[in-house]
């Protein structure tokens, strides 16, 4: 009996109900499947998350703005990461070029809390707490990579293999990219038997067929030569020589070469070369690296060198830094192409990707290291080098903020222009005290315990953020109170922080609209609609070219499309608070909306404008 066969006649059986009947229907469709099976074990910020919706509040007494007015914003939010992650799948769903994440290893020895409570090896319920913690952030945390975005996660073996599985199902099998083991400690723990000095980094893409994940640039030693004709190719460096001892012999591959009256043939002389042919010397099976036609190309273009080897003249071929031969139909051309070397997993066992490097880099910040096992600068640096064209990195476990470290350092090598964003909550006063201190330290500049004096990374910029709530039911003062605290997840979004006073000749009011204006960007923030009509008429006034963003509180989707119909062409409209809605729709468990009730705020909008200039009570309490 099929599937269709056995539907069919439970819906036909006597003396069952129909809640009965559906629940068997139910069974009946579940699919196996493989993969991870484990008990959800809900979260109280879950519960939280119920009745209220975060948004992002700036402390700006802590911001550390640059006085380079191009340098990249960074950002760090003070909450728990499900909050925060929930504020982002509104502000930079899929914006985000690469995730990296040190979460809690949940080696049972008070490393992993859940429910504000230690989870201990003893705890039954252990790997599925780990599963059920890590398994909502990563699904957001999915949303919020760009196409081409990678992540990257720490592991040890207490998780590994799970983790493996739920990435699996999560990002998707056919988007893994690798596990790469590092070093923790050069000398192993205490032990007789193994000593468990690694961990790993797992790689996974949004997508594999479209992320840009490359080679590491290919500065080394090697690359010293000049080549003063080929000065704009960079510095070169000699590989082995043409000839060699090939496994697969070709006689495609054995021919002479004459240079300046000299001939050549793989593996020795004109003599060696006879015997060869006759199977009769060591060397029956040297030929060149290279065809015929390509050896012509390579040294017509500077790609070839004779010089004296143990045995005599030998051929040797070079390899430019930044650029390359590459076969173009049935000709060769030379090509502009930077140097790489693939990433490879011994590089990560050398002892500056440890932790013990890690914590003399704290050492050299704070007199006492304030955080167990932070991770390298070293390890970011070298990863974030593997993402071409990477603008925005993410780290929601921030612990002491090496990410964002890692990625000022970065810049200030090759000049990119990469924004961080850090997520970790402030138990024990580490986000204020770690997290930030330590880059404001970076930033700023700051004496070693030593008494050395480190120049400060100022072309950069950090702002903080917390995470704040409002009520999640759907009234009308509820959703002003969301308009309003929106403003800083609107700047956050646009990357928008220049803030005017006035827009042309009207002064801003805080709770009627705003304006920001960097000279590249402007957005609006119009939180009455009483206001609608006269912004509108003002902005029809300006003689600005590109559109100008218009965020606008309306009760529905409707962002008074018909109020700006005349200043379409000049303006691109959002409905606020909807579109906020919509985004944690995705991301929130789901709650009945209420009714919106009648708006029971005052309004200070008068009737008669002077002048007909926008007038507002400024103290108004929204």
């Amino acid at each position: 009996m099929n599937k269709k066969e056995l539907y069919n006649r439970i819906l036909q059986l006597d003396g069952l109900t129909n809640e009965e009947k559906s629940e068997l229907l139910g069974l009946l469709r579940k699919q196996k499947r493989y993969g991870l099976v484990w008990e959800d074990k809900p979260e109280d910020v879950e519960e939280r998350l119920r009745e209220e919706l975060p948004v992002l509040v700036e402390d700006a007494s802590k911001a550390i703005i640059s006085p380079d007015g191009d340098a990249p914003n960074h950002i760090l939010i003070e909450g728990d990461n499900l909050e925060a992650l929930t504020t982002l799948a509104y502000t930079h769903e899929g914006k985000i070029d690469v995730i990296y994440i040190d979460p809690p290893y949940n080696t049972g020895n008070n490393d992993f809390v859940y429910n504000d409570r230690f989870v201990d090896k003893e705890d039954s319920y252990r790997h599925s707490k780990w599963l059920s913690f890590i398994n909502k952030r990563l699904r957001i945390a999915k949303q919020l990579l760009s196409d081409k975005g990678v992540i990257f996660i720490s592991i040890d073996d207490n998780e590994q293999a799970q983790l493996k599985l739920l990435c699996d199902e999560i990002l998707g099998v056919e988007n893994f990219i690798a596990i790469l083991p590092r070093i923790t400690k050069a000398s192993g723990k205490t032990t007789d038997k193994i000593a468990q000095n690694h961990d790993y980094l797992m790689i996974y893409a949004k997508s594999e067929s479209q992320c840009t994940i490359a080679g590491i640039p290919h500065n080394d030693e090697g690359f010293k030569n000049i080549d003063e004709y080929y000065k704009q190719r960079g510095k070169y460096k000699l590989n082995q020589t043409l000839d060699y001892d090939s496994l697969s012999y070709s006689s495609s591959l054995d021919y002479p070469i004459t240079i300046n009256g000299e001939t050549f043939y793989p593996g020795g002389n004109y003599a060696q070369y006879l015997e060869r042919l006759k199977g009769k010397h060591k060397r029956a099976d040297w030929a060149w690296r290279w065809s015929e036609d390509l050896f012509n190309f390579g040294y017509n273009n500077g790609f070839i060198v004779v010089k004296n080897g143990k045995n005599g003249k030998r051929i040797y071929t070079k390899t430019y830094q930044r650029v390359s031969i590459e076969k173009a139909g049935n000709n060769y051309v030379v090509i502009e192409k930077e140097r790489v070397k693939p990433v490879q997993s011994i590089q990560l066992v050398n002892n500056i990707f440890s932790n013990d490097n890690a914590k003399k880099e704290l050492g050299s910040i704070f007199e006492d290291i304030p955080f167990d096992y932070p991770k390298p600068t070293s390890i970011l640096r070298y990863m974030l080098q593997t993402i071409p064209d990477c603008k925005t990195i993410l780290d929601f476990f921030a612990g002491s903020g090496t990410t964002l470290h890692a990625t000022m350092q970065l810049n200030a090598e090759d000049g990119g222009h990469r924004k961080c964003i850090l997520v970790t909550n402030n138990e024990n006063n580490i986000c204020e005290e770690v997290t930030y201190e330590r880059n404001k330290r970076v930033i700023n500049g700051y004496t070693t315990p030593k008494g050395e004096e480190v120049p400060g990374l100022t072309g950069n910029t950090l702002r903080y953020y917390r995470t704040s709530f409002v009520g999640r039911g759907r009234s009308m003062k509820n959703m002003r109170q969301l308009m309003s605290l929106s403003t800083d997840m609107l700047c956050i979004k646009e990357d928008l922080y220049t803030e005017q006073q006035k827009f042309g000749e009207q002064q801003t009011y805080k709770n009627v609209f705003r304006y920001f204006d960097n000279g590249k960007k402007r957005m609006m923030i119009i939180y009455r609609e009483e206001a609608v009509q006269q912004l509108v008429d003002l902005i029809q006034n300006t003689d600005y070219e590109d559109r100008m963003l218009v965020y606008v509180f309306s009760p529905s989707e409707d962002p008074w499309e018909g109020e700006f119909e005349e200043i379409q062409d000049k303006v691109q409209l959002c409905a606020l608070p909807q579109a906020i809605y919509n985004a944690y729709r995705r991301i929130l468990p789901k709650k009945k909306d209420e009714l919106i009730i009648s708006d029971d705020t005052k309004t200070t909008v008068q009737e008669n404008m002077p002048n007909g200039m926008l007038n507002f009570d400024e103290e108004e309490d929204l």
